[in-house]
């Protein structure tokens, strides 16, 4: 998703800077400079002038091969993010339980704007191949930690998403903003969501909401089976269990 930049000179500048690094993708990691002026839609010369004081800088690396890739340096300064790393750090030791009680899938997500964020996925062993991955973003819609990160977001948020067009994964996507009302208002009553099939057909996932000091939701742990495995009122209970314990680990000593 491209975002606004600053403005003036020195905006302008970091924003093509944005604009180069926004090239690369999950599916793209390794780039030539000709596919990232390409992509970024810029000038030549220009992505070759910037890429240079990125690569001085360690946002990119050129490897052997000539090709770009991110560079470490974007890595450590995201390590720093408290709804990243610092969360995942206080989250692991519960998301790992789940992930050894169930032998399934757990994830752990935040929400920026209409979107969510995986800060962390545990892969079960013999569990459901998932679309998601760490650091990937999905729409709010669809997932199990997206219903509850947007079923407790801010009412322009959820107008925002459901004023749009919704996007469909599969047949059983729900797209229709009345029943999606319907389905954040039964989260919020519930303590837990429920996606039946609506990322891939073979996957059902259950969510619930992790909450910081002062009781604001910060974040979504959930976890992801195979649809038809077992009952998803099965699942809250433990998925809401860990949920609690991350939270009370969020939440300051006295």
């Amino acid at each position: 998703m491209r975002r606004g930049g600053p403005t003036g000179p020195t905006g302008a500048v970091i924003g093509r800077a944005f604009q180069l690094l926004e090239a690369f993708s999950a599916q793209r990691r390794a780039l030539t400079l000709s596919e990232i002026a390409r992509r970024a839609d810029m000038p030549l010369s220009t992505v070759h002038r910037l890429m240079h004081e990125l690569c001085a800088w360690g946002a990119v690396e050129r490897g052997e091969d000539g090709m770009f890739r991110i560079g470490l340096r974007l890595w450590e300064l995201g390590a720093l993010a408290p709804r990243g790393q610092g969360l995942r750090e206080q989250a692991l030791p519960f998301l790992e339980d789940l992930s050894q009680i169930t032998k399934e899938n757990v994830q752990l997500a935040v929400r920026e704007g209409t979107e969510v964020v995986f800060v962390e996925r545990i892969a079960g062993s013999g569990a459901v191949p998932v679309l998601t991955r760490v650091g990937g973003r999905f729409a709010s819609t669809a997932t199990g930690v997206g219903l509850v990160l947007l079923a407790h977001a801010p009412a322009e948020v959820q107008e925002d998403v459901l004023a749009k067009p919704i996007e469909r994964y599969t047949g059983k996507t729900v797209t229709d903003p009345a029943r999606l009302r319907r389905m954040l208002a039964d989260v919020r009553a519930t303590g837990f969501a429920i996606s039946d099939r609506q990322v891939t057909l073979d996957a059902l996932s259950v969510a619930a909401p992790v909450q910081d000091g002062q009781g604001q939701v910060v974040a979504a742990v959930s976890l992801v089976v195979h649809h038809g495995s077992t009952s998803p009122l099965t699942l809250a209970p433990l998925v809401r269990t860990s949920a609690r314990a991350i939270s009370r680990a969020l939440r300051p000593p006295l």
